[in-house]
């Protein structure tokens, strides 16, 4: 007797820890969970039905399908360990395990599991060995720009300059790249240049006298002194007060400096690396910044770009964070419901990492289900994106849509008479049934981003 409970696939791939696909027996894939897609770049509604070998290219010897052939004659289970090249060119070593599956009515498949093994890689071989463990995960383009440059900047004794929006990971990279690097034996030391008021700042930076200043009773090493032979992080440095800078500058020039009140110079080696949430090029155009320390500091650069930017990672991001935090809470929250998912890709994270961070650590505290529902978000979440809709305004796309308005009249064989917002609803119910419901594509079509989409959707109750 067959059992009345039959699982369904896409539930169980989800609850495979590793990025995983099935296969048809023509090595088509029939189906993919999340963490494939992130790995591979690739959407599973762009590549349902393209043979399996396209989409993880491998130098595991299965270029024609061989592995695939192999699992499905012997009937048994087949793992090597290689690289695979995803849509962003970037190689990943994998653990390729495949093993036979039959669907009810019999048919063979395969069940294709590829582990990134980054971490397990020689920790003299690989630059990405504890990226993870720092929350520095992601597969889009511009990370692994990001990644790319960390073991350029390590092995290397010049001034960093890190640009970002708050909360992308400014002090992660920092204190990766000075992980990485030969001073990693020395101190590791990070100060505010926003947090503290000039003669304050000065004293945390460079020291002074016993006597200096009233309340100055003893002699006090500065964080210049603190991280001779390591590194010193100067984070926000874009509020540095502008005579300090003029001290800084020398600083990094001739490797010495006096502490406050004192006439002994002091030599140190240490290495800079500064990060800002501001343009720094333009205050150096206001003058709010000096020029020849901007040059001094950037002479390697590096932008962490914000989350709205890197949308094939939030996906993988969420997971990170449920996992973590239901792990550290010994709870057993498999996952967020398809509707919060769906607010949660659409959502712009002003506050980046450590935003996403925050709102899935308060869902996973409030949740007392198997998966979070909109009632465990925090509601400020749905207030934006509500207060973005009543007062939206126009957009500088205009001419595009008058265009897509314009088509849209020609295939109606030129019906008149129709408000705008009839005609803007039809546009976006067309660009979704063209795309076969996929938010991303139909946003491109129309020339918006996902968010705009989102709040044309729920403007016209298509959600």
């Amino acid at each position: 007797m067959m059992p009345k409970f039959v699982p369904e696939t896409a539930t169980l791939l989800e609850g495979i820890p590793y990025p995983a696909m099935i296969l048809d027996d023509t090595f088509r894939i029939v189906a993919m969970n999340r963490l494939m897609e992130a790995m591979t770049g690739y959407p599973l509604d762009r590549v349902i039905g393209i043979h399996g070998e396209l989409v993880v290219r491998s130098n595991t010897g299965n270029s024609r399908g061989q592995n695939y052939s192999r699992v499905l004659q012997t009937e048994e289970s087949l793992s090597v360990s290689g690289d695979i090249i995803n849509c962003y060119r970037r190689k990943i070593p994998i653990q390729y395990t495949i093993s036979p599956v039959k669907s009810e009515s019999g048919v063979p498949g395969l069940l294709v599991i590829a582990e990134d093994t980054s971490a397990r890689v020689d920790v003299s071989k690989s630059s990405m060995r504890d990226f993870a463990s720092e929350e520095l995960i992601g597969y889009s383009p511009k990370m692994q720009k990001v990644f790319d440059m960390i073991p350029l900047m390590a092995h290397t004794d010049a001034s960093v300059l890190i640009t970002g929006e708050t909360g992308t990971g400014k002090d992660k990279i920092a204190e990766i790249i000075h992980r990485e690097s030969d001073r990693a034996r020395f101190p590791f030391i990070k100060i505010n240049c926003g947090a503290l008021p000039l003669d304050l700042l000065e004293s945390e930076l460079f020291g002074h006298v016993k006597g200096a200043f009233t309340g100055a009773s003893r002699n006090k090493p500065g964080m210049f002194k603190l991280a001779d032979r390591g590194t010193l992080f100067l984070t926000e440095i874009g509020d540095m007060p502008l005579p300090l800078q003029v001290k800084l500058l020398s600083v990094l020039d001739d490797r010495q400096f006096i502490p406050v009140g004192g006439e002994k110079s002091i030599s140190v080696d240490v290495r800079i690396i500064a990060a800002t949430h501001r343009p720094l090029r333009e205050q150096v155009r206001r003058n709010a910044f000096r020029e020849d320390l901007f040059y001094r500091l950037n002479v390697l650069h590096v932008h962490l770009p914000p989350l709205r930017e890197r949308e094939g990672d939030i996906r993988y991001l969420l997971d990170h964070f449920l996992e973590k935090y239901t792990q550290a809470l010994g709870k057993t929250i498999v996952g967020f419901t398809p509707g919060v998912m769906q607010s949660l890709l659409d959502y712009p994270y002003p506050g980046n990492i450590r935003e996403m961070s925050n709102i899935v650590e308060y869902a996973a505290n409030i949740c007392k289900r198997k998966k979070i529902s909109k009632e465990h978000l925090p509601p400020y979440i749905f207030e934006k994106q509500e207060s973005e809709i009543l007062n939206e305004e126009p957009e500088p796309d205009a001419p595009r849509v008058e265009a897509s308005v314009t088509n849209i009249e020609e295939k109606r064989n030129g019906e008149t008479g129709e408000s705008w917002g009839a005609i803007e609803r039809q546009m976006v119910v067309d660009a979704l049934k063209e795309h076969g419901g996929n938010r991303s594509k139909a946003a491109d079509d129309l020339g918006w981003g996902r968010m705009k989409l989102w709040r044309k959707m729920k403007k016209y109750k298509l959600l």
